[in-house]
C-alpha cells in the first residue's frame, strides 16, 4: 500500500525558511522521480520541484534560487528546503511520484507578511 506522509513546521514569517519532509512507503522509491506540489483554494495543484532517481533536480521559475529539493533513497525520504519565503508561497504542499495521483494529506504552509 502506497503511503506518502508530509511533515514540517507549517507557519513562518515572510523571508523565513522551512523544511518539508516526505516519508514514502509501499513502492520501490529509488526508481521513481519524486515531486513536491502545491495547491491553493480554487486553483489546480501545481508542480513546484522534481528530483529524478539520479538526483537531478528541476524547479519552477517562481521558486528557483529559493527552494531546494533533495532525496535520501536509503530512508525513502524526499525533502523541500524553502528559503526566502513569500506570502504567495502559502499553500498546501504534497509530495508524490511523478505521474501518479494517489496523494497524501499534504501539509499546510502559511507565510505571514
Amino acid at each position: 500500500q502506497v503511503q506518502l506522509v508530509e511533515s514540517g513546521r507549517g507557519m513562518v514569517q515572510a523571508g523565513g525558511s522551512l523544511r518539508l519532509s516526505c516519508a514514502a512507503s509501499g513502492f520501490m522509491f529509488s526508481i521513481f522521480t519524486m515531486g513536491w506540489y502545491r495547491q491553493t483554494p480554487g486553483k489546480q495543484r501545481e508542480l513546484v520541484a522534481r528530483i529524478n532517481r539520479s538526483g537531478g533536480t528541476e524547479c519552477v521559475d517562481s521558486v528557483k534560487g529559493r527552494f531546494i529539493i533533495s532525496r535520501d533513497n536509503a530512508k525513502k525520504m524526499v525533502y523541500l528546503q524553502m528559503n526566502s519565503l513569500k506570502p504567495e508561497d502559502t499553500a498546501v504542499y504534497y509530495c508524490n511520484r511523478e505521474g501518479f495521483s494517489n496523494w497524501g494529506q499534504g501539509i499546510q504552509v502559511t507565510v505571514c507578511s
